[in-house]
C-alpha cells in the first residue's frame, strides 16, 4: 500500500493527522505528480480548511492541465462556497478530462440553476437523470428544472417517477401540487399533493399557503 492509499484509508477511519502526514510525504516523494496534491486538497475540503483546500488542487492543474479530479475538487470547493459560476466552470472542464458518471453532470446543472441559467443546465441534469436513472435526487431535479422551464408534461413524469418510487418524498409532492395548480385545472390533485407535502414534512408552511389559497378561490 503506497503513501496515496494509505492517506485514504487514513481518512476512512478519520485519523486526520495521519492521512496529512502520508499526502505530504507523498507530495515530498514525488512533486510533479498530481495525486497526492489532489488527496490532501480532498482532505482539507473536508475538513472545511478553504483556502489551503483551493491551493492544493490549483497546484495539481499547474502540474497537469488535464487532471480531471483536480477541476472536481476545486469544483466542488467553489460550490460549497456558494461560488456557482466558477464552479460550473470547473466541472465542465471536469467533464471534458474524463470524469465519468452521473455526479459532475447532475453538479454542473445545479451550478447553472444556482445562477438562475436553467436552460443552460438543463442538457446536462438530463445527461445525469440518463446516467443514473434509479437516482431519486437527481430525477427530482430534473422534474423542477424542468417545470421551471414550463416544460409541464415532461415534469410530471419526473416528479411521478419519484413519488411512485418513493411516496414520502415531500418536495416531489409539493412540486408536482405546484405544477398542477399553474398549469391544468386539476386544482384537486394539486391541493391532493401539496398536502402530502406538508402532511409529510409539518414545517412545509409554503405547500401549506399555497394549498390554502386553492382552497380559498376555490369557495
Amino acid at each position: 500500500m503506497d503513501l496515496n492509499e494509505l492517506g485514504i484509508k487514513a481518512i476512512q477511519e478519520k485519523r486526520y493527522e495521519d492521512a496529512a502526514r502520508a499526502f505530504t510525504e507523498a507530495i515530498e516523494e514525488n512533486p510533479n505528480e498530481t495525486i497526492g496534491y489532489i488527496n490532501f486538497g480532498n482532505l482539507l475540503a473536508s475538513l472545511d480548511d478553504i483556502e489551503r483546500a483551493e491551493r492544493f488542487f490549483q497546484k495539481a492543474i499547474s502540474l497537469d492541465e488535464s487532471a480531471a479530479t483536480a477541476y472536481y475538487g476545486l469544483a466542488n470547493l467553489y460550490y460549497n462556497s456558494e461560488r456557482y459560476t466558477e464552479a460550473a466552470k470547473l466541472y465542465e472542464r471536469s467533464i471534458r478530462h474524463g470524469i465519468k458518471g452521473a455526479d459532475a453532470y447532475f453538479m454542473l446543472g445545479k451550478s447553472f440553476e444556482h445562477i438562475d441559467e436553467p436552460k443552460l443546465g438543463l442538457p446536462y441534469m438530463q445527461r445525469a437523470a440518463e446516467l443514473a436513472p434509479e437516482d431519486l435526487q437527481i430525477r427530482l431535479s430534473y422534474g423542477i428544472m424542468l417545470a421551471t422551464l414550463e416544460l409541464f408534461n415532461e415534469a410530471e413524469k419526473e416528479l411521478k417517477y419519484v413519488i411512485d418510487t418513493d411516496w414520502n418524498n415531500a418536495d416531489a409532492h409539493y412540486n408536482l401540487g405546484v405544477l398542477y395548480a399553474v398549469s391544468t385545472d386539476k386544482i384537486e390533485d394539486a391541493q391532493y399533493h401539496l398536502k402530502q407535502a406538508f402532511t409529510l414534512q409539518p414545517e412545509f408552511d409554503q405547500a401549506r399557503y399555497i394549498h390554502d389559497m386553492l382552497a380559498m378561490k376555490k369557495d
